[in-house]
């Protein structure tokens, strides 16, 4: 999942995955933990185009 935007806390796009998208997926959990790759950051570029990369294994 790519999140773009204040990437200070992944915790809101991992909660998304969670409780949102993974219940409708037809997929189940993993014993991992969500990776998170930060692509662009601040103050290189603004904080609202700033991006990351979750990972669910």
């Amino acid at each position: 999942m790519r999140a773009v935007g204040n990437t200070g806390s992944p915790e809101p796009a991992a909660l998304y995955l969670y409780r949102d998208w993974l219940p409708v997926s037809g997929e189940e959990a993993r014993d991992l933990p969500i990776n998170c790759q930060h692509v662009s950051f601040f103050p290189e570029i603004p904080k609202h185009e700033a991006v990351a990369e979750l990972f669910c294994c």
